[in-house]
């Protein structure tokens, strides 16, 4: 499985922001997909995650509320949509996937993409 986030960028307080994941390789289809984000000098946290099939999703308590994550297995992408904004979501966003298990934390990721910086600044 490869992944490849994009979307990312400068983005005003109170906007919205929706970041992709794009994958490829044949067990990407049936691979459950999770979102993570790492603030300088903070350590990478689980953001949500949806299932292989896109019928369940989680999202983190921090941040829920404010997020909606979604997939469509046609166009092989997973969408993680920030609402309003905050510089508290000033990070590297990364898609991570596992076709073992679903995820909740980073250790269960076995594919990882290599980010996209997403920046809250007027």
């Amino acid at each position: 499985v490869q992944l490849m986030e994009s979307g990312g960028g400068t983005i005003q307080p109170g906007a919205s922001v929706r970041l992709s994941c794009a994958g490829s390789g044949r067990a990407f289809a049936v691979s459950h997909v999770g979102w993570f984000r790492q603030a300088p000098g903070k350590e990478r946290e689980f953001v949500g995650t949806v299932n292989w099939s896109g019928t369940s999703t989680k999202v983190a308590d921090t941040v829920k509320g404010r997020i909606t994550i979604s997939r469509d297995n046609a166009a092989r992408t997973v969408y993680l949509q920030i609402h309003s904004v905050e510089p508290e979501d000033t990070a590297d966003y990364y898609c991570g996937a596992s076709d073992r298990s679903s995820i909740t934390n980073a250790d269960q990721v076995l594919y990882w993409g290599r980010g996209t910086q997403v920046r809250v600044s007027s």
